[in-house]
Order: C-alpha cells, then structure tokens, then sequence
C-alpha cells in the first residue's frame, strides 16, 4: 500500500513548482486560474494559508476551524510565491511526520475530523488540483505523477469509481473535466474516513486504500495484535480479509459508500487494532441494514465486540434512513448471538437456518 504522509506532501509541492516555474514571468495577479474567479495569484496564495492551516490543525489537534491568512507581499514577485508555496508545504509534510497515528483534527467534511493520512491527502489534493487551474490560466503544461493522483482518489474519494488513468478521474471527480462514459459534475466533495468512539474503542473507517492492503495480506496500515486480523475458519466463515475484499470491491464498482462499509476496531490503551466491524451495505429500501463483526482469537472475552456494536448500531439507527439494524449468525455461533443480545438486539423469526436479531432505529 502506498503511504500517503509528509513525503507525498513534498513530492506533490515540488512537482507544482516546477511545473509553474516555467511561468514566473507572465500576469498572475491579472490572469485568472483556469475556471475559478480567482487570480493566478490568489490561487496560489489560497494554496499555501490551506496548508499552514492544515499543519496548525494537525500539529495541535484542533478540535474546531482554525483559520490562517496568508497575505502575500505587493513586492513578492512569482518566484517568491513559489518560495512561500514550498514553505506552506514543508510545515504540513512535517506535522504529518510527526504527528502519532492515532492524532486526529478537526475537518468539516464530511463527518468533522481527519487524521495524518487525511490531511496529507487532502494537501495534495488542493496542490494538485490548484496548480492545474493555474497552469490552465497561464497556458503552461501540467499533469502530476498518476501515483499521487491514485493515491488521494483511493483516500478521500472512496465515493468515486476509478478509472483507467487516475489524474482525469481525479479531474473529473473535481468538476474539472470530462470523463468517457460519465456525466460531468457540477459539484463535487471529498470524504475523510469515519471514526466511531465506543468504550475504550475507536471504530475507524477502512479505506479503499486500506482493504486492498488487507485483502492481500497486508496491515492496512493498522497495528494489530500478534494474531491479527482475524482469517476466518472454515469455507463458510469470512475474516477480515474476505471482507476487505469485498469492500474492496463494491469501490471498484462505484456502489461503496463510507459511512456503510467496514471499521477496524482499535483500542484507545495501546492503538492496536483487534478486530473488524462493519455493514454489508448501504440500508435497503425498507430501511434495513445489515452488521457483521469478527475478532482477533486473543482478544475475545474483553467485551470488545459488545461494546463495538453498542456504538455502531447506536450510530446507525439513529439516522433517518434506518428503520432496523440486524445480524444474522449461525446456530452454533453461541458466541455471536450472547454479543448482539448484549448489544441490545432482540432474536425474532427467521427463514431459513440462520438465527436473526434486529434493533429498531
């Protein structure tokens, strides 16, 4: 799985400079950027007070906005808005780097916080799409390295299916251009991952990024305990992994939806991750939607599931669009149907040989 930290914060701001260097001589402040009402010059000045902001939030776990404002010296000519454009991107690339992984901060969009990887992705992210407006506007050549591009669309665009070449998706997943066999977009958001507090647990959103590192065997960047993730037992049972795989797949598709996918489970004592939790998809159009969990063997008997479930089906049932919460489990599973009566679900009937428990939202 590529890392996407302080490195690719620097590798993205170094690729845009040069890439604008070319153009220093021509009217940034009287030439707009691409198809923003901003000037070349204010783009790139937006660019560099996002970053500082986006290093002062991480570096102090801010837990509301925090604004900056750049103001960029009349006598400050292009080549010294490069100079502060590298600056604004040396500060954000080091409190990524420095920052524990378990640090979060405050990001409105969509679900209020953001972690290293996040803010990391969503620099480059405002790196890479301004440079390309402003390019637009002084008619110089740009296109940014596909990995980058790959990168933040598999973080904070789980929403958006991929395509073959990664920079016109992120394109077009921007409003920035059109994308064969696509209708163009008119508005546009990107999506940090979702992190659900429970007792003594954070359930933190998996990422396309992430399940396809679990799925083939990798951490997907989490620590785990020793006998972690959970593999499955038996041909009918899937662990974590098959059920990364599968998360893995509904993004391929473009049916993946965040908020309705799989959560790792990580203690708050020591950020080892113990076990996975999630929804077999988005509610249904009667408003059901359906949980499934698995645990690490050693860190069974804690009461992590129980109180894990506790807070994801709190969570979802108190949306407008879920009416019922359910699990299915096999009848031998006795394990798995003492946590979600625990957790406050109710057996009712069921066809076929699987028992069924629902929670009224």
């Amino acid at each position: 799985m590529q890392n996407m930290g302080g490195e690719q914060v620097t590798e993205a701001v170094a690729h845009a400079v040069s890439a604008l260097a070319v153009g220093t001589g021509r009217d940034w402040a009287g030439t707009k950027a691409g198809g923003l009402e901003w000037s070349c010059r204010s783009t790139a000045q937006h660019v560099a007070g996002t970053l500082i902001a986006y290093a002062g939030r991480l570096a102090t776990g801010a837990r509301q906005r925090v604004s900056f404002d750049t103001v960029l010296l009349d006598e400050a000519d292009n080549t010294a808005v490069l100079d502060v454009l590298t600056t604004a991107g040396a500060l954000l690339a080091a409190a990524v780097a420095t920052a524990p992984r378990e640090a979060r901060a405050f990001h409105a969009a969509p679900f209020g916080s953001a972690s290293r990887e996040g803010f990391a992705a969503m620099g480059v992210t405002e790196v890479l799409l301004h440079t390309y407006d402003i390019a637009t506007g002084l008619g110089v050549p740009y296109e940014p390295p596909a990995e980058l591009c790959g990168g933040v669309l598999e973080r904070i665009f789980p929403h958006v299916r991929p395509g073959h070449a990664p920079w016109p998706t992120l394109r077009w997943a921007t409003g920035r251009g059109d994308l064969p066999g696509r209708a163009p977009l008119t508005d546009w958001y990107w999506s940090n991952d979702l992190v659900i507090p429970a007792d003594g647990l954070t359930l933190q959103g998996v990422t396309p990024a992430a399940a396809a590192d679990l799925a083939a065997g990798g951490s997907g960047g989490f620590h785990w305990i020793g006998n972690g993730p959970y593999e499955g037992e038996g041909a009918g049972e899937a662990g974590t992994r098959v059920a990364a795989g599968m998360m893995r797949q509904t993004y391929e598709a473009g049916t993946h939806r965040p908020e309705w996918g799989m959560f790792v489970l990580v203690r708050a004592e020591d950020g080892r991750a113990v076990g996975a939790m999630g929804f077999h998809g988005p509610p249904d159009d009667e408003g059901r939607v359906e949980v499934g969990y698995d645990l690490a063997a050693s860190a069974r008997g804690n009461g992590y599931a129980t109180r894990a479930l506790r807070a994801l089906s709190s969570w979802a049932a108190a949306r407008d669009d879920v009416r019922t919460v359910f699990g299915k489990t096999d009848p031998a599973n006795t394990a798995s149907q003492a946590v979600l009566t625990r957790a406050g679900f109710t057996r009712v009937p069921a066809e076929g040989d699987l028992h069924l428990y629902e929670l009224p939202g």
